[in-house]
Parts: C-alpha cells; sequence; structure tokens
C-alpha cells in the first residue's frame, strides 16, 4: 500500500482480490485507493491467464492528455472567451454531437468482433467522439511550472466502453455460476480464462474502447487547440503531447512471468515513462516520470483520489466555502450550485499527501496550476 489508511469498504475489496485463485504475487493500491464496484480505484491486480472485466471498469480506456503550448501567459477576459469557445466546440455532459464526426478519426476497426457490442453501438459513438462526458471528466487550462501554459483533458471511451463494460461482465457472471467457480459472485469479480472465446472478444473489444477514448481526447484537444488558434492567430503552437489511460488490462512481465495486469484507477509508471497525475479543479496537476518500481507493478496513482462519495459531498460540503477557495485563487471554475459540489475540491484527498506517498513511484517534472475549468 502506498498510503496510511484505507476505508474499510476499499480494503475489503482489496483483500477479495488477493483471495483470487489466479492473482498474482499481491495486490497494489495506489495513495489514490478509494471504494470502487468490485475492486478499489487505484488498485493493481496482476492475474495468471484470467482477464476480469471489473478490474477493468465501466469506462474502459478513461484516461488524460495533455500538451504544452508557447504561451506563457493569457488574460483572464481572454481565457473567458476562449472558455466559451470550447463549449461551442465540445459536447459536455450527456451531450452528443449532432452529426456524425469523420470515421477517419475513428479507430481501425480490426478489433470489431462482428455481432459484438462494438459493432452494435459503433453508429452511435460516431457521434459521442470528441464529447466529454460527465462526472470527474474535465478540460482544464493550467500554468507549468515551466513557464508556459497548458491545456490537459481527461475523459474515456463514453457509452461505448459503458455497454462492453457491462455484457462482458454479465456473461463472465453466468459462465462463472455455470463453472461452479470459488469466486464469489457477491464480490463482483467474474472472469474469463484467456483461453475461452468469450475472452478473446472481451479483449478485442476492450482494446476498441481503449483506442476510442484515446481518439475521443485527441479529437477534444484538437478542437480545443483551434479555438486557441483562433484568438493568438498561427503563432500558436503546442508540444509535448502525453496520453495515458487508467482503466484496462494488458499482457505485461512481472518478476519474471508474463501476466495480465489490470489497472483500474492506476495508472503506468516505467522506468522513465511520461504520465499525467491531476489533482482537483481547486489544485496541482503534475507531469510526472517513472521510476519503474516493480513492486508497484510500474504503475501509479491516476489522480488525487475521492475522500467521499458524491452524494456525501453534496449533503456535506459547503458551497460557500468551496466557491471562496476557488474565487480566492482566481481559478475559473466549474461550480455554479450545491450539484456541482459532488466535484469540489473539498471531495479529494490532499494531492501533496498523494504525491508525497508515491516519491519511489514517479518524479514530478512539471507542476501545473489551475487557470479555468471546464466540467461535464
Amino acid at each position: 500500500m502506498w498510503l496510511d489508511e484505507v476505508e474499510p469498504d476499499a480494503m475489503k475489496q482489496a483483500i477479495n482480490l488477493a483471495n483470487l485463485p489466479f492473482a498474482f504475487r499481491h495486490i497494489a493500491l495506489m495513495p489514490d485507493t478509494h471504494v470502487g464496484y468490485g475492486m478499489p480505484i487505484g488498485g493493481i491486480l496482476a492475474t495468471l491467464d484470467v482477464i476480469v472485466p471489473n478490474a477493468v471498469g465501466v469506462d474502459i480506456g478513461c484516461g488524460m492528455c495533455t500538451v504544452r503550448t508557447n504561451l506563457d501567459s493569457i488574460q483572464t477576459n481572454k481565457l473567458k472567451e476562449i472558455m466559451s469557445g470550447i463549449r461551442a466546440l465540445v459536447p459536455l455532459g450527456f451531450n452528443h454531437h449532432k452529426y456524425p464526426q469523420d470515421k477517419n478519426l475513428m479507430p481501425s476497426i480490426d478489433n470489431i468482433v462482428d455481432g459484438g457490442i462494438v459493432e452494435q453501438e459503433y453508429n452511435s459513438a460516431l457521434r459521442q467522439l470528441g464529447t466529454l462526458g460527465g462526472g470527474n471528466h474535465f478540460i482544464e487550462i493550467q500554468r507549468g511550472s515551466d513557464g508556459f501554459i497548458w491545456i490537459m483533458v481527461h475523459s474515456g471511451s463514453r457509452n461505448i466502453g459503458l455497454k462492453v463494460a457491462e455484457f462482458y461482465n454479465k456473461q463472465a457472471k453466468i459462465l462463472n455460476k455455470m463453472w461452479y467457480t470459488k469466486v464469489d459472485e457477491k464480490d463482483d469479480l467474474a472472469f474469463f480464462p484467456v483461453e475461452t472465446e468469450e475472452a478473446q472478444k472481451y479483449i478485442n473489444e476492450m482494446q476498441y474502447c481503449i483506442d476510442f477514448a484515446f481518439a475521443n481526447r485527441k479529437l477534444m484537444l484538437d478542437n480545443i487547440i483551434s479555438v486557441f488558434k483562433e484568438y493568438f492567430g498561427k503563432g500558436f503552437e503546442t508540444d509535448n503531447f502525453i496520453n495515458i489511460a487508467h482503466n484496462y488490462a494488458a499482457k505485461e512481465k512481472h518478476f519474471g512471468t508474463d501476466v495480465i495486469v489490470h489497472r483500474k484507477g492506476a495508472t503506468s509508471a516505467r522506468k522513465d515513462e511520461l504520465g499525467i497525475i491531476p489533482g482537483s479543479q481547486g489544485t496541482k496537476s503534475y507531469i510526472v516520470k517513472g521510476k519503474g518500481n516493480p513492486e508497484s507493478f510500474e504503475s501509479c496513482s491516476h489522480g488525487a483520489g475521492r475522500i467521499m462519495g458524491r452524494k456525501q459531498a453534496i449533503r456535506s460540503l459547503d458551497l460557500r466555502e468551496q466557491t471562496a477557495f476557488l474565487n480566492e485563487q482566481g481559478i475559473l471554475h466549474a461550480i455554479r450550485g450545491r450539484a456541482d459540489l459532488e466535484e469540489a475540491p473539498g471531495a479529494y484527498k490532499n494531492i501533496d499527501e498523494v504525491m508525497g506517498n508515491q516519491q519511489d513511484l514517479v518524479e514530478i517534472m512539471v507542476e501545473l496550476s489551475p487557470l479555468a475549468v471546464i466540467k461535464g
């Protein structure tokens, strides 16, 4: 564990993972760990020849991408105009594009299973490509400790990922019952042995969702950049593009053994690999470089991690207090009413503590302070 305290329900889930007959070596819990569905968010499970859909999660391929701009400052009035321009191009929450996007922007159809979920959802996904979604997804403009303005996007595979996750988790539960497996159905950790046809279909469709989530973030980022170019002209440039995912499973080698690593709300942090660890909309985010720590299965946290659930945050946080905190920092934030408190800074762990707990996992390269935030 890379944290001092774990909420009881998250620890119970971690123990369930550790008792799986196919779990390899140990379960790693990142400093942002909190309870999830079946498996803690911020957990890493390595398995031997088995894949667990719910250890990937419902937002398959969710992750972040970022670019550094050549701007060293930006005025607040211009930033407000830019944010309005972004909202006009990027549908938020449950909204989709009115028209299908270019098919050439979609991932390769090589991994589409005939008659599978991706094929069924493909036409709908064409209108979801380049959309933010809701929850903790965000678009953020930031000032870097390197002196430049950065753009960051956090989003996933939208409805197509959800449909794939739900279908295969349900299918795994049915098969596990038929096989009389020792995995308790109540733990919500139904699995497929990788040699089964069902496992191969899930792996293919999962990979498509990972690729779709990346294409989704990339289109949003391209549209955001186009807004910046409208205001700053042809001289506006970006570099240092980074993309990472934090809900996926992949074949890797750890401790000399070929395993399937499930990262649910956790990020790869191989030696010298660049990554992104965001805070809340009121705290810093970080560009990091992995240290390749073998004990974490070469992983790190995917963010600050929640300290309270969404409903709890709405019930218990003070709206005036949270908005005052953001206003004092001059952040163009996304809290307008009580319902928005589910994404208030007070709903998240202290990012300084989270980063302090994983100094053996990553090295901080750039600190990013929020200037303006768009939430779904």
